[in-house]
């Protein structure tokens, strides 16, 4: 099995040092050696799904950190976290629009025919695997728990 995310983010390294690019290939190669510890984990290769849920994880990460620093006055590390969430995102879906985002909510309530919050399992269950990825599954359940409610 292929995985062409991977394999980008590899020549991306590889462009990113012959350009003496040192911040870009710090941020590139933590995102391969999170990848790397996955495959290693699991005792198998990562697929294109696997590694965009890595990186999401990863950009989740930088932006719990970025208000960290944010709060502790830290403007220089709030800098390098933001340049690789920038990066990050160029490797990441588009997140998908609130109006999208209820959308999905609505026609999952639906198909799961869910009327009360101890239904909220099932929604989620059917919303995780359409917008994993493409947004937050903590404001999603909230959204869901709130029409549910």
């Amino acid at each position: 099995m292929t995985c062409e995310l991977k394999a980008r983010l590899t020549q991306a390294t590889t462009d990113a040092l012959k350009q003496g690019k040192k911040q870009e290939v710090d941020a590139l190669r933590l995102m391969l050696a999170a990848i790397q510890r996955q495959e290693v984990d699991t005792r198998s290769d990562v697929d294109d799904v696997m590694v965009l849920a890595i990186l999401g994880k990863l950009a989740k990460q930088r932006r719990e950190s970025i208000s960290h620093f944010e709060k502790a006055g830290r403007d220089d590390l709030v800098a390098q976290e933001q340049f690789e969430l920038d990066l990050l995102s160029t490797y990441l879906p588009t997140d998908l629009s609130h109006a999208e985002i209820d959308t999905a909510i609505v026609d999952a309530i639906a198909a799961a025919g869910a009327d009360s919050p101890k239904d909220m399992g099932k929604v989620m269950g059917l919303l995780k695997r359409s917008l994993r990825g493409r947004a937050d599954m903590g404001a999603v359940s909230a959204k869901v728990k709130a029409q549910l409610t």
